[in-house]
């Protein structure tokens, strides 16, 4: 039998001293854990040791829609929040970011398999969609009382013999997943009952039916900032950046990942799911065909403008939102936005970064707002101590091209010897 049999069922205290045991961990590795440990965590995870904590920063006076808002980023990587803050300025020297959201609806899907006639079983399932829609409904009659729940039906053909019958539901102000996947339940149960192999049933995380629309404009003399270049120079450039982005693949790639460093920070602050927010966007990002950027930026008259569109199905409550004190304290410091404002914040966060990203790259270059973070970040993994780290960062950033944890070891031994 596995020394592992039946770990989820030992308490966490003994799971830590077999985790201990077997991997012959420190006294202090062992203090470390239990330091770190919490009910919440348990509650939340299969066969749980400890809480991996993430540093949670600021995003200040973000503008959207008119207002500025404080939003909190949780997130590991070093420029990522002083460089959502920078974009932020940058928005707030014109319109900031006005958004819109035609609908919010969570998709999911029955698969139907081995049909004969699969375009004449769409027709069949389409004419039953009232009926369809009320089965699903009387699954989940709380979300029907809180004004939400299924409101149409899709029908898909994905190959000669399978299909899928796509349920949109209003999850009102939750993500939705239990809700729906209750409900698709329910339908794939009906639809067996009329003689169809249903292979499953169970929502998608693509949420092309819950699109956040979002346009920015800032003057192009607002982009100037410490630059010898003009700021049409600069808008020239970053429109020319952002062509890139929708040209080349392997450039789009790294422009996506720099938006959702931003955009992940605060779904994860917010107590919502990153795995499907970075999903969704992944695939948004190929639905013309052509994996692209997912921001555009374009010049008009003397305006740099920014438009995007995103899928961003998020939610105020369920999940972890009302169970762990870090999600709940970060609500409050964003003055408890529902959903749909949450998908607002998210956005523009995104827009910000990227901005940030291509001014860098068309004017200093992206490594120099990275050198200062950097330095810090190895004065403290070296061992510095606080009334050490300012001398040491300063002297690292004369040596940015060789910046390296042997290169700051030395420069702090150097420093204590001078002493």
């Amino acid at each position: 039998m596995s020394k592992w049999s039946g770990f989820y069922q030992h308490s966490v205290s003994e799971r830590r001293n077999l985790i201990s045991q077997v991997c012959h961990l420190t006294v202090s590795e062992q203090k470390f854990m239990q330091q770190n440990a919490d009910s919440i965590g348990d509650a939340q995870v299969e066969n749980y040791l400890y809480s991996f904590q993430v540093p949670v920063g600021l995003l200040l006076d973000l503008p959207v829609n008119h207002e500025k808002y404080l939003v909190p980023m949780a997130t590991e990587e070093p420029s990522v929040i002083a460089a959502a803050n920078h974009g932020a300025r940058l928005l707030a020297k014109g319109t900031g970011v006005i958004t819109a959201q035609a609908e919010r609806l969570m998709t999911g899907q029955v698969l139907i398999q081995n049909l004969g006639d699969v375009d004449a079983t769409e027709k069949i399932l389409m004419q039953q969609a009232t009926q369809l829609i009320a089965v699903a409904n009387q699954a989940k009659p709380s979300l029907i009382q809180r004004g939400g729940g299924a409101q149409r039906i899709e029908v898909k053909v994905l190959d000669a013999t399978t299909l899928s019958l796509d349920l949109l539901v209003d999850p009102k102000e939750a993500m939705g997943a239990n809700s729906v996947n209750t409900m698709l339940e329910a339908v794939a149960s009906f639809l067996r009952n009329q003689g169809y192999d249903v292979l499953m049933a169970i929502l998608s995380n693509y949420s092309i039916h819950a699109l956040t629309h979002a346009q920015t404009r800032i003057p192009v003399d607002a982009l100037v900032e410490h630059s010898d270049l003009s700021g049409s120079q600069i808008a020239e450039q970053i429109v020319a950046a952002s062509r890139i982005e929708q040209l080349s693949v392997e450039r789009a790639v790294t422009a996506n990942k720099g938006t959702l460093n931003g955009i992940e920070a605060v779904v994860l602050a917010s107590g919502n799911d990153t795995r499907n927010v970075n999903a969704a966007l992944h695939a948004y990002a190929s639905h013309t065909g052509r994996y692209r950027g997912l921001i555009r930026w374009t010049m008009e008259d003397d305006e740099l403008v920014g438009t995007t569109e995103l899928p961003l199905l998020v939610g105020s409550v369920g999940g972890s939102i009302g169970i762990v004190p870090a999600v709940q304290l970060n609500r409050r410091i964003m003055n408890e936005p529902d959903a749909k404002m949450l998908a607002d914040l998210i956005i523009a966060t995104g827009m910000a970064q990227n901005l940030a990203a291509l001014r860098a790259l068309v004017t200093d270059g992206i490594q120099q707002g990275h050198m200062s973070l950097q330095a810090k970040s190895l004065a403290v993994q070296v061992g510095a101590r606080p009334e050490e780290q300012t001398p040491l960062v300063e002297a690292l950033q004369q040596q940015a091209q060789s910046m390296d944890a042997a290169k700051a070891k030395m420069m702090l031994r150097k420093m204590r010897e001078n002493k």
